[in-house]
């Protein structure tokens, strides 16, 4: 397996390995037709099919996982945590201090986290209503009829949400401090 820099070249099997990676995850269908850039990028490949992907952003000392991915075929062979191993000095030389991610509850993920050094520090509710959902609790103006929404609630509220929503996903803040 090689870890690399990404080239324009690993698009199209980047956005294969995202989309299957996170098939059977409770970011199913946070699907991309484009990649979007981020400040440090990495694949795993295995030949040139990408294995396995590390996007991060660092806009200051606080640098954000923002795709952390293995194709299903490849999962649970290491290869999320040594794009991981990979990552941490070169975010640490460019004075990073520490690394968050965002994720949800799926316990693979959760797991992977805690396995290398990530602690939760906040959450919050991620819920996704349908149009019929929406409409017990919305009313429409203007003739704009709701046909779904993606929606933020506190997590005091989660027996609410979860009686109310079919798809409440608890959003944990991850977070590993780096070497100063």
């Amino acid at each position: 397996m090689e870890i690399r820099s990404y080239e324009p070249a690993d698009e199209a099997s980047w956005l294969r390995c995202r989309v299957l990676g996170f098939l059977a995850t409770s970011y199913f269908d946070d699907v991309w037709q484009a990649r979007r850039r981020t400040d440090l990028e990495l694949v795993a490949l295995d030949g040139d099919v990408v294995a396995g992907i590390l996007d991060v952003s660092m806009p200051g000392a606080e640098a954000t996982i923002e795709t952390v991915v293995v194709h299903p075929d490849r999962q649970g062979e290491g290869i999320a945590t040594a794009l991981l191993a990979e990552a941490v000095p070169r975010l640490e030389r460019c004075g990073a201090r520490t690394l968050d991610a965002w994720t949800r509850e799926d316990g693979p993920a959760l797991n992977w986290y805690a396995r290398n050094g990530f602690t939760e520090s906040e959450h919050y509710l991620h819920v996704h209503a349908s149009a019929d959902e929406l409409a017990t609790v919305l009313a429409a103006k203007h003739g704009l009829v709701p046909a779904g929404a993606f929606l933020h609630a506190r997590i005091e509220r989660e027996a609410e949400m979860r009686q109310r929503f079919e798809r409440v996903h608890v959003c944990r803040r991850m977070v590993r401090e780096l070497r100063p």
